[in-house]
């Protein structure tokens, strides 16, 4: 399935004011958190030239999001959920830069990167997305969305019509 996102994207914090429109594909097996927390995490890190993977979940070896440079080279990689700690050691040997977004519990993310190498683990960004939130917002989503979401330290107020819909993304430290 396709989806259609139009955001009117606020954030205080990093003082990013933009309005995007991009599409984003649903895999059959990829779940409504897990593919709002992809649409989330393209706002709360966006930048120019930020993309979906064009693989999407069917190359498990590719991020989920990526930015590359001019030279091809990823800049910025960012996994959705909780990622093996070998796929995390990968990526931080390739990208500059590495972002994890979990809906799921932050503490099994921690353990598996704990508990084995991972290359720069102490440089990688891990956030948790409250869970509560991405049910609210995933019974709200149609084919094209209208959305307006502004982020001030931590907290996301996501508006969809008249309704607003409060929740956190808490940045996880290892």
């Amino acid at each position: 399935m396709l989806y259609r996102f139009q955001i009117e994207f606020s954030d205080i914090d990093r003082g990013v004011y933009e309005s995007l429109d991009f599409r984003v594909a649903q895999h059959p097996s990829e779940t409504y958190p897990y593919m709002l927390s992809r649409v989330l995490a393209y706002c709360l890190m966006y930048q120019e030239h930020l993309e979906f993977t064009p693989g999407g979940l069917a190359d498990p070896e590719s991020p989920a999001l990526r930015k590359l440079s001019l030279q091809g080279a990823i800049e910025l990689w960012i996994e959705i959920g909780n990622p093996s700690s070998r796929k995390l050691h990968k990526a931080s040997k390739v990208a500059k830069q590495v972002a994890v977004y979990t809906y799921k519990n932050p503490e099994v993310l921690l353990a598996e990167i704990r508990g084995n190498e991972v290359h720069r683990a102490e440089d990688l960004q891990l956030f948790a997305i409250d869970p509560k939130f991405l049910d609210q917002a995933g019974d709200k989503v149609e084919k094209n969305n209208r959305w307006t979401l502004l982020v001030q330290q931590g907290t996301l107020d996501l508006t969809i019509g008249e309704e607003t819909i409060s929740g956190e993304v808490k940045q996880v430290s290892l």
